[in-house]
């Protein structure tokens, strides 16, 4: 009789603490302890990363911080500036108008064949324009890396290293952080989306920042040659300050690994559930871009379920459970 009284009584304890943490993450959202986002780069598959964003937000993701390399650092901006529907409505309408990635006739004219880095430049102006950079000044710092080439390498042979480089630890090492450019002198260096004076600036900092020829043209930013920063580390990590240590950060990257993610405490990684359908510099796929944004949302809602009723301290100690 004793006994029975005592299991209930623990069962009670057990069910009223569980209703406890459902109603502290219903009320704080339980992604308030994310202090810090981290948006690897990948051409359109950035947009699986708007469609987590959007339906985390409402849970509480509201970091100090962002950082960002390559389309990921576009991303980020787009979204601190509420700019998620209109700039998918935006890429839509271009890339359905778009029918090629490729124009070989446009070299017999002195132009570019790949038709990328304008239309590129021409939405970033259009859609990170001067009130949507003002509102970013109000908002946390994004901060946006570029590899800078070794000095022992010219302007289009550090580009051919740097992509050889960047394939190599990608489709080789399937490395989550790669090492080789690094290895072979490229280096990191970290701007603030808040220090630009103004859009075009901006333009050219996130340009700099996805520079991967042949779809741009070589670039130098503030008279040196720079590269795509994923070009040192495509999950820029290492882009943020030191005080990001003060929470958990959460690192959206754009592809699926073969290994299994690390696990922290401190960090939660997240990966498409399936290849997201739609290549990084296809500039005439409007149904993948949408389909990559919708993929992101389901994603982000899987979570949520399994997360449950927990705090996302416990789920990020235990995940499995």
């Amino acid at each position: 009789m004793h006994t029975e009284l005592a299991e209930r009584s623990l069962l009670t304890a057990a069910e009223i603490a569980q209703q406890g943490l459902r109603e502290s993450a219903t009320k704080h959202g339980r992604f308030a302890d994310i202090t810090s986002v981290v948006l690897a780069g990948g051409g359109n598959r950035c947009w699986w990363q708007a469609g987590v964003w959007e339906v985390l937000a409402p849970e509480g993701l509201a970091p100090k911080r962002l950082a960002g390399v390559s389309a990921g650092a576009a991303t980020a901006c787009m979204l601190l500036a509420d700019k998620t529907q209109e700039s998918l409505a935006y890429y839509s309408r271009i890339t359905a108008q778009n029918p090629r990635n490729l124009y070989p006739l446009r070299l017999l004219r002195g132009e570019r064949a790949f038709p990328h880095a304008q239309m590129y430049r021409d939405a970033l102006l259009a859609l990170l324009d001067a009130q949507a950079l003002a509102m970013l000044r109000d908002k946390p710092p994004i901060f946006v890396q570029v590899a800078r080439l070794p000095p022992w390498l010219g302007a289009h042979s550090g580009v051919l290293a740097g992509i050889l480089a960047y394939q190599f630890d990608k489709k080789v090492r399937k490395l989550l952080h790669p090492r080789a450019g690094r290895g072979l002198g490229f280096q990191p260096e970290v701007f603030l989306v808040q220090d630009c004076s103004t859009p075009e600036a901006l333009a050219d900092l996130i340009l700099a920042s996805s520079c991967t020829p042949p779809f741009t043209p070589v670039m130098r930013l503030h008279g040196r040659p720079v590269l795509d920063g994923g070009m040192v580390d495509n999950v820029p990590v290492g882009a943020l300050p030191v005080e990001a240590r003060d929470g958990v950060t959460l690192v959206l990257l754009t592809r699926r690994y073969p290994r299994p993610l690390p696990r922290s405490p401190q960090r939660l990684y997240l990966q498409p559930s399936r290849r997201v359908p739609v290549s990084g510099w296809d500039y005439t796929n409007p149904h993948g871009i949408r389909a990559a944004y919708e993929l992101g949302r389901s994603d982000a809602a899987a979570l949520l379920e399994r997360i449950g009723g927990r705090s996302l301290s416990s789920y990020l100690e235990n995940p499995d459970v």
